[in-house]
């Protein structure tokens, strides 16, 4: 059984809708379907929980009635008989009215998980009723039922596959199943979501408890790219890369996939297939455990990155200096993406400036403080282990007229960053397609 994944603009209408249905249905093999909400429903009910928190309930009613006769005009474009249009506006009528009911009570940021999630039900309710309607042996397995975090927000792999094996036993003999993206329950029972990655999590989730032989994520891209194609022209998409490869990608800026939502498929051993809806013929990216050697991946940019600098005479041969350093900053929650050292001094970079002032504050205690921001970190990745010669010279050399504050190499196989200005992002993505790539 494969999980296929589609995000928001993929079931974004109901045009898209019949297209998936095509994609889904195309082997005629049990299949395990991951819907997110149709594009714009999940804007939306975080602006009617915007409305309620404000306590204004007439701007939530309108948003609600907005997003009624949205959704009422879709049961037109999709379904063909009376019977199913009848069903599903029954439906939506009780789903609205539900949404309503929020705008009466005491609003917390629990109902706003509840309110949240009702975008994927909304889409996953109208998907499995237009299979059905078209004959296909569909059923809905809530995510509800099935998918739990537990209390540190932490999906709880055994109780996952515990209860989905039920419903899988319980439901036999179905081509497709599907299920909700994003959503969940936490530890005591309460509606909630799995935040980083979402529907992507939810995917890998399921593929990893089934098995699956493989979990596709698709997208309105034909896969990863080496490098940014809004910013470089001529780019590719990679046919294949590493998890670990493609979790550095992700985290230093590539927004097709999130970093930590390919976990579970990593280490469940099932490879991941990143396909484009738009173009369903495209080959895509494979992600998988084994790693090309010996060649560059991708360049992908991270933006709003500030640059914090301590410098201190006293550091020379001082045990404990770094971890006070590293203390402050996690007194304030404030992760760090780059670090250099030293004899006299540290600089560190961080995408989170919300703490910067009282960050400073703390590290003045320590020594000279400097601060650079609007800067940006540039992440080159491929098989860069420390043996294969000339690797990060390369890189090195595409930037050679590029100021660079910062370099980080080493802390893994895949990776080196350069810490630039953010105003020499295009020219440095350009320079190192046209170096590492040949792309001109």
């Amino acid at each position: 059984m494969k999980v296929m994944k589609f995000g928001g603009t993929s079931v974004g209408t109901p045009a898209r809708m019949k297209e998936v249905t095509t994609i889904i249905t195309e082997s005629g093999q049990p299949t395990f379907i991951v819907l997110s909400a149709m594009s714009g429903t999940t804007n939306s009910l975080i602006e009617i929980s915007n409305y309620l928190y404000k306590k204004n309930p007439e701007g939530a009613n309108e948003i609600i009635n907005r997003l009624e006769n949205k959704y009422m005009q879709h049961v037109e474009e999709l379904y063909t008989t009376e019977t199913y249009k009848h069903k599903i506006k029954k439906f939506l009528t009780e789903e609205f009215n539900y949404l309503r009911s929020f705008t009466k009570d005491l609003f917390t940021s629990f109902e706003e998980k509840t309110i949240v999630a009702q975008g994927e039900l909304l889409s996953t309710n109208m998907m499995v009723n237009y299979l059905q309607e078209k004959g296909i042996k569909a059923v809905l397995i809530n995510a509800l039922d099935f998918m739990r975090i537990d209390k540190n927000g932490e999906p709880d792999l055994q109780v996952i596959k515990e209860r989905l094996s039920q419903l899988m036993k319980a439901n036999q003999g179905y081509q497709i199943y599907l299920t909700q993206g994003f959503i969940c329950r936490n530890a005591y029972g309460e509606v909630d979501n799995l935040q980083r990655g979402g529907s992507d999590y939810t995917a890998s989730l399921v593929g990893a408890v089934l098995p699956a032989e493989e979990i596709q994520i698709w997208t309105d891209i034909d896969g990863m790219h080496n490098n940014d194609p809004r910013i470089v022209e001529h780019t590719e998409a990679i046919r294949q890369i590493s998890f670990d490869e493609a979790a550095e990608l992700a985290y230093f800026g590539a927004k097709i996939l999130h970093p930590t939502c390919v976990q579970p498929a990593k280490y469940a051993g099932i490879p991941v297939r990143l396909k484009n809806t738009m173009d369903p013929e495209a080959e895509g990216t494979l992600i998988n455990n084994n790693i090309v050697k010996g060649d560059f991946k991708a360049v992908a940019a991270k933006d709003n990155i500030t640059a914090v600098k301590i410098k201190s005479s006293r550091m020379l041969l001082a045990t404990g200096f770094l971890r006070k350093v590293f203390e402050i900053f996690e007194s304030y929650q404030t992760p760090i993406d780059m670090i250099t050292t030293s004899e006299v001094g540290v600089s560190m970079s961080i995408d989170n400036n919300s703490h910067l002032d009282e960050i400073v504050d703390e590290l003045k205690k320590y020594g000279t403080v400097t601060v650079d921001t609007d800067m940006c970190i540039i992440c080159v990745v491929g098989d860069l282990d420390w043996q294969n010669r000339g690797f990060e010279a390369k890189a090195i050399t595409a930037l050679e007229d590029i100021p660079v504050r910062m370099i980080s190499y080493g802390g893994s196989n895949h990776n080196i960053s350069f810490l630039i200005q953010e105003a020499d992002k295009k020219r440095a993505l350009q320079r190192l397609s046209a170096n590492l790539f040949n792309c001109k």
